[in-house]
């Protein structure tokens, strides 16, 4: 399953999800694969909800986050902090919610 391309080097299945492939990006400091979303469009479907589900999928792999986030170095250091910033906000609003 793992054959070499010359184009994008190795590819490997990560997961399968309804019924289509879904390869992945393992880790930063590992091998890059890409993505293949496959999305099937059974007889009577619509094209806007298969377009819909296409989109979700898309949304759900974070290709583009990554790619965002890529666009510029961030420092280990505020990655954390960001990330430990993101946990105080999480939290609070939880408990928020189970106040109400």
């Amino acid at each position: 399953m793992n054959k070499p391309d010359p184009k994008f080097g190795s590819v490997k299945i990560v997961s399968i999800e309804n019924n289509g492939y879904f390869c992945g990006l393992n880790e930063p400091n590992k091998k890059k694969y890409f993505y293949m979303l496959i999305v099937k469009v059974s007889d009577g479907e619509k094209i806007e909800r298969a377009l819909k589900r296409f989109k979700r999928k898309t949304k759900n792999t974070k290709l583009l986050q990554e790619i965002r986030d890529r666009k510029q170095y961030t420092k280990k250091s505020a990655e954390r902090r960001e990330m430990v910033e993101k946990a105080v906000f999480k939290e609070k609003y939880l408990r928020e919610q189970e106040k109400l």
